[in-house]
């Protein structure tokens, strides 16, 4: 494989590409006039144009819906497994040119332009697990009671939250609620009047969400409509907004 076809970045991403500034192009078109009276013109047409996301964008998008959402989120294994072999495939090739005694400068640069992509691939790649794996262990007696939600993750999750949970039990257990009377020595009592015990996603946090297509209006806990139009950018409870990130048509900023 020639570095000069620079396949990572038109597999992975399209730096500079018309989807990259769509969002902001809108934003800036619909911007209120400058002080000076000024009217911001408007965006070229090929701004707005749809483009196919690439595997890296969409690993960007719930990268931040992820990190943003009060909820644990499904797992995107396979997508995940898709860009790692990428990556796998990506880092064998630069070995092989770096020991190529006939490459020359300019493939050089070119494979340093290569390994600093996929360094940044890797970043987002460890802050997508490490958020889970914090929510996960923030949630596991939740997880762990929960059938519906165990179907969102990955087996491997799923016995990672299960471990956390029996050592934390464990760990109470002899820490303190040995000592406790015995009606006293469980963590998952509901009495009236008392939060619970177990630690439960927050869903009636306030969230940002950007619409990335126009969506059908959601219904506000006082009752009114939310219309949340292409590009437009709502302040809104993650409740409302739930389904809207999970069928793709918002995302979490």
């Amino acid at each position: 494989m020639d570095v000069d076809d620079d396949d990572f970045f038109t597999n992975l991403d399209r730096p500079g590409g018309a989807a990259n500034n769509n969002t902001f192009q809108e934003r800036l078109r619909r911007a209120s006039r400058d002080d000076d009276g000024a009217e911001i013109p408007d965006a070229p047409p090929f701004m707005f144009e749809e483009e196919e996301e690439t595997p890296l964008q969409q690993l960007i998008r719930h990268w931040m819906n992820e990190r943003h959402s009060p909820d644990i989120l499904p797992n995107e294994g396979e997508l995940l497994a898709g860009l790692l072999d990428h990556i796998r495939s990506q880092s064998e090739t630069v070995q092989l040119l770096r020991t190529d005694p006939s490459s020359s400068e300019e493939e050089h640069f070119r494979i340093v332009l290569v390994q600093t992509e996929v360094e940044r691939v890797k970043f987002i790649v460890r802050s997508y697990l490490r958020t889970r794996l914090f929510k996960i262990e923030k949630f596991a007696r939740y997880i762990m009671t929960n059938p519906q939600v165990q179907q969102q993750l990955s087996e491997s999750e799923v016995e990672h939250a299960r471990r956390f949970a029996r050592l934390t039990d464990q760990h109470f257990y002899h820490s303190v609620l040995q000592s406790l009377p015995e009606t006293q020595q469980t963590l998952d009592d509901q009495p009236p009047f008392v939060p619970s015990m177990v630690t439960e996603p927050d869903k009636g946090r306030a969230v940002f969400v950007l619409a990335r297509q126009d969506c059908p209006p959601v219904r506000l806990p006082d009752g009114t409509a939310l219309d949340m139009r292409k590009g437009h950018i709502s302040l809104t409870l993650y409740s409302v907004v739930e389904q809207l990130v999970a069928r793709g048509e918002a995302e979490l900023v």
